[in-house]
């Protein structure tokens, strides 16, 4: 009997993945920013149309994940229910994405961790230990990937609860010296919208990215116990728990801290103190929130990585699976786990973050901005496959009720996240071309990642002479 992928992913795992994908840095250390540049009104508006973006885009995928709970997801369905060389692209720009991913994560370790170590040039050794550790949660098996990010993932909701409910005996004056905060913040300046629709564009960009990560617990699916069930589970229940950490965490720094206030407006990984986070545990008198903080952003960053090397993994694993990556990458051990497409993952990791080491970064730099824009790709991959997936299962004469989860929003739900996504990923330097002077390389550096990924789909197409797949030949086989 050969080896296959072990489901041995609980429903609490599944719903921690696909929290802790999205709770990170990004809340932690950048939401101060959106605050300062949209003022609190816009901020949150922007928190709030983002999250509906993503809870369709979330009952999208729990459709399709929960029919054919499969490592490769995206590639997958993407190959099935559009096109065979779109789920090519689709599959190897995440796989790039992600593995670049481990690489950013390992130099922002060195930066969190010179806070209490500064092991000058020998500071890559933390990233190696880093690494080790990650490698290490990947390697034995998936349940210690999953049990490793429960945890991790379970230290960062903590957090979150907890900010939010010192924040709120803040703004209701039990603590802050029974001073209460009020809205006075939301009345000062332009407060509630600062910038205009302008500094929203702006916001919107910088919280997509907060929300990447959620769709990890597509990738999860086909390891995952119980699918058809947990699946749409773990679904219905994560939305609502981001959305309400993201939109009340943003609300009581917005009460707490003015928009005015600087600090909000850097956003340094490497400095721990301007963090809006520690900003209000000060405001309270937690004189040690800055270590506090600090040790929470570390779990974050390792989670990231984590996950990271997770998602990549199985991706090339499953890319391979289908024929459109080597063979050996679908090899897998008695234990389940792909191990030489951990390797080969691991080993291109490594590669990309020894470029960030060399004085002149641009190789590093220009790495970075090609993975910059592949988690809305992989987005708007998920709202046209199940589109297109829902089409031809009624075409086909399929019942609906037969599915193991239906997104109730359809066909409102992919056609909204479709257009507001690419919306998004359109509009991220749509400034540069209202100035007098274009800065191209602005602009390339931006934007490389969107010719990247069409470079990859038509060379595909054209050499292997892909069609778009029609709805009555679309292949509704499931896999157990």
């Amino acid at each position: 009997m050969k080896n296959k992928l072990k489901r041995d992913l609980k429903a609490r795992h599944l719903t921690m993945i696909a929290i802790g994908g999205s709770i990170g840095t990004g809340l932690f250390v950048a939401s101060g920013a959106t605050v300062a540049q949209a003022g609190p009104g816009g901020a949150l508006l922007s928190y709030a149309i983002i999250g509906i973006m993503v809870y369709f885009l979330m009952t999208s995928l729990g459709e399709l994940a929960a029919y054919l709970p499969v490592s490769g997801t995206f590639a997958t369905y993407g190959a099935r229910y559009v096109d065979e060389a779109f789920g090519f692209a689709i599959g190897w720009n995440y796989w790039y994405n992600w593995a670049i991913t481990v690489a950013v994560d390992l130099v922002a370790a060195q930066l969190v961790i010179s806070y209490w170590f500064d092991a000058g040039n020998y500071s890559w050794l933390w990233s190696l230990l880093f690494l080790t550790i990650i490698f290490g949660l990947n390697y034995i098996s998936v349940k210690g990937f999953g049990e490793a990010e429960f945890w991790f993932s379970l230290i960062k909701v903590v957090t979150v609860v907890i900010f939010i409910v010192v924040g709120l005996l803040m703004i209701i004056g039990i603590l802050r010296g029974g001073e209460s905060a009020g809205w006075q913040n939301w009345q000062i300046g332009e407060a509630p919208f600062a910038g205009g629709f302008a500094s929203m564009i702006g916001v919107a960009m910088v919280v997509g990215f907060s929300f990447q990560g959620t769709e990890l617990i597509g990738i999860a699916a086909g390891e995952s116990k119980d699918p058809e069930k947990n699946i749409p589970k773990a679904m219905r229940q994560v939305f609502w728990r981001i959305l309400l950490f993201y939109i009340f965490a943003i609300l009581v720094i917005s009460l707490i801290i003015p928009y005015t206030d600087p600090n909000l407006l850097r956003n340094d990984e490497s400095d721990i103190s301007v963090s809006p986070f520690t900003l209000v545990f000060q405001h309270a008198g937690l004189l040690s929130a800055a270590a506090i903080m600090n040790a929470v952003i570390l779990t974050s960053v390792l989670s990231a990585g984590n996950s990271g090397l997770y998602a990549s993994t199985r991706m090339l694993y499953a890319l391979a699976k289908e024929g459109k990556a080597p063979q050996i990458f679908a090899k897998l051990s008695s234990s389940g786990v792909p191990r030489v497409a951990l390797l080969a993952t691991t080993f291109v990791a490594m590669l990309c973050f020894l470029t960030s080491m060399f004085k002149d970064q641009q190789v590093y730099l220009w790495l970075l901005n090609m993975s910059g824009m592949t988690g809305f790709i992989a987005w708007l991959g998920i709202a046209i496959s199940h589109y297109r997936f829902r089409k031809g299962y009624i075409a086909q004469g399929h019942d609906l009720s037969q599915l193991p989860y239906r997104s109730s929003c359809f066909p409102f739900g992919p056609i909204f996240a479709f257009v507001l996504c690419l919306t998004i990923t359109l509009g991220q330097n749509y400034e540069a071309f209202l100035q007098d002077t274009i800065d191209w390389n602005g602009v390339i550096a931006t934007y490389i990642g969107l010719p990247l990924f069409l470079t990859i789909y038509f060379v595909y197409k054209i050499v292997k002479k892909t069609k778009w797949v029609k709805y009555e030949q679309m292949d509704f086989s499931r896999i157990k």
